[in-house]
């Protein structure tokens, strides 16, 4: 099975409608360190806030909306009733491999081990993905009032170890998908049609059990991720470090 387009991944979101202690329904503050975000509402009403170095803004969400955000905004999704979204995400599932910081209160996040107790769910997934919903609204409501470049800081040391194995799966996954439309293009214009003897259909038909996740009950599509193939005219494999000129 080929990638989905681009090496992005995709799921169905139900938003929760557990209701918090501000009186709004919704799910987990978090923040994605390396992957930007886009929302495509099916259904129901709500809203996203976001915070970033800018300030705090709460954007409207209504069936047929799509609202994207980069790295570094801290995002909460409020259900004002039956809120559905299509969710997708750069980078071939990093999200899922980590990439996400959920907003602890301060001290949470400067202790590895309590970020992790605090972030699994055990047990009752359902009272524990409210428990962590309601933690991250803690420090949510406190990063309102100052301190994002700290909470920066600490989501930073806490992912550390993750670095290199997200940098190889956007090798093998976005940079991959971007470096095949070249060589496409490349071998195009010497009139190598080569690639379009290739073309091919995949389908994957929608998860039937949701997981509890971070904004609500989720439908995660899996990503394929076949082994990235050298560059046209190499004999060398990718690159285990990045090529300098990409940054």
């Amino acid at each position: 099975m080929t990638p989905l387009p681009g090496g992005v991944g995709i799921s169905g979101l139900t938003v929760y409608d557990w209701e918090a202690a501000d009186g709004l329904c919704g799910g987990t503050p978090h923040m994605h360190l390396v992957c930007s975000e886009a929302y495509v509402v099916i259904s129901g009403e709500g809203s996203v806030q976001t915070l970033t170095t800018t300030g705090f803004a709460d954007t409207p969400l209504h069936p047929g909306d799509v609202v994207w955000f980069t790295p570094g905004t801290i995002h909460r999704l409020v259900n004002a009733g039956g809120l559905r979204l299509v969710v997708l995400m750069q980078n071939s599932g990093l999200p899922e491999a980590g990439d996400a910081v959920f907003t602890f209160p301060a001290p949470v996040l400067a202790d590895p081990d309590a970020y992790q107790a605090a972030a699994v769910l055990t047990g009752d997934h359902a009272a524990a993905a409210r428990r962590r919903r309601d933690l991250a609204l803690d420090g949510f409501l406190a990063l309102r009032e100052g301190g994002l470049r700290q909470f920066h800081s600490a989501a930073c040391r806490l992912k550390s170890d993750l670095l290199d194995a997200w940098w190889i799966r956007w090798r093998d996954g976005s940079l991959a998908s971007t470096l095949a439309t070249g060589c496409q293009l490349e071998a195009l214009k010497t009139g190598d049609l080569s690639h379009l003897d290739h073309g091919e259909v995949s389908r994957l038909e929608r998860p039937t059990d949701p997981l509890f996740g971070m904004c609500g009950l989720l439908h995660p599509y899996p990503v394929p991720v076949p082994p990235t193939p050298p560059p046209r005219g190499s004999s060398e494999a990718p690159h285990p470090h990045p090529p300098k000129e990409l940054f």
